[in-house]
């Protein structure tokens, strides 16, 4: 076993404090990994304060991890000592279930073995997440990195990226695709800047008129501030898709009319509170209300090399790791622009 430091939380209430645990030494299959960079995710925030009401502690979160493979074990064949790589928010699964054969193991059937607040696949060890400074994770778990961009960048697709990455492809969200993102924070600049690379024309509908110039930035082709509804109106029937990605409490129902017939709404942000789901909206027009989660590592792959080919990272602000707790806080006022970034150099 190898002595890591992480950070912790040891309850819903408490602060965060440097914590001491073991990692597993690598096993023949086994990756190991230094730390350099892990992204502070919304649900890092939900997990560590209890808001789903499924948390474990103590509790070592991060799911957004980038690093430098230290050592391999025997029969790793896929990387070797140096390789920048990256762990998202599972670290195993069954591999025998259908969704696991299908490269969907999000969905495993049996055990998915998340990064934090879970177990590995005996079921009963502790998985402790990326606010640490080491990892170990099996080969088919881990997924190369094109460093041609900023490390610390690029750390946030390993979860915001394929959160939005995921639905726009299973909805072959392409040329000639209107879609629209609702909420320009850390999952939807993302939607952004994917859905306008793969070629769809991009409208923001935002609550806050001074993200307007960001969005254009990032690739929206417009804009519309939904605070007043009737800015909502000449959108009527107008969108394929529409990609929500708020995690507050909003009301979905207001959007689901700018679909067009056959139209797909996803939800892929998670608010605290449920909502009332209204029906006649859905019904006369046949459209469909889903949901999505992340992506599985072939998928994933696919979308840490998408984001390479065209230049794709993350908009981030880095941060020491003390200053975790005015990054949750800062989270949840939307003060950021648009993901806050642990360099882990700062742990100690």
């Amino acid at each position: 076993m190898q002595a890591t430091q992480g950070y912790a939380v040891k309850s819903a209430t408490s602060q965060f404090e440097p914590f001491k645990f073991q990692r597993r030494n690598p096993g023949a299959h086994d990756v190991q990994i230094q730390i350099l960079f892990c992204g502070i995710c919304h649900s890092d925030i939900h997990q560590a304060r209890n808001e789903w009401g499924n948390s474990t502690y103590p509790m070592v979160p991060g799911h957004e991890i980038v690093g430098k493979v230290t050592a391999v074990g025997k029969d790793v064949k896929k990387f070797k000592a140096g390789d920048v790589v990256g762990v998202g928010c599972f670290v195993d699964s069954c591999r025998t279930c259908s969704s696991c054969k299908d490269h969907e193991e999000q969905f495993c059937e049996k055990h998915l073995a998340l990064t934090y607040n879970g177990t590995e696949m005996d079921e009963k060890t502790p998985t402790f997440g990326g606010y640490s400074s080491q990892i170990v994770v099996d080969e088919k778990y881990v997924l190369s990195i094109a460093s041609k961009l900023p490390l610390e960048s690029i750390a946030p697709l390993l979860c915001a990226g394929i959160t939005t990455y995921s639905p726009l492809r299973h909805y072959e969200v392409g040329p000639g695709k209107k879609v629209a993102i609702i909420g320009l924070g850390g999952l939807g600049h993302m939607g952004v800047k994917l859905a306008a690379a793969m070629g769809a024309e991009v409208t923001v509908l935002s609550t806050s008129p001074a993200k307007e110039k960001d969005a254009k930035r990032l690739g929206a082709q417009k804009f519309v501030v939904t605070k007043d509804r009737k800015n909502l109106e000449p959108l009527a029937n107008y969108f394929d898709f529409i990609l929500d990605a708020v995690s507050a409490e909003h009301d979905p129902n207001m959007y689901l009319n700018l679909l067009k017939r056959g139209g797909v709404m996803v939800l892929v942000g998670v608010p605290e509170k449920p909502f009332a789901l209204q029906a006649f909206p859905l019904i006369s027009n046949r459209r469909r209300l889903a949901g999505s989660l992340i992506g599985g590592i072939k998928e994933t792959q696919e979308m840490l090399d998408f984001c390479a080919k065209h230049n794709i990272g993350s908009d981030v602000e880095v941060i020491p790791i003390n200053k975790i707790p005015e990054a949750y806080e800062r989270t949840i006022k939307g003060d950021v622009r648009y993901r806050f970034v642990i360099d882990m150099s700062t742990l100690k």
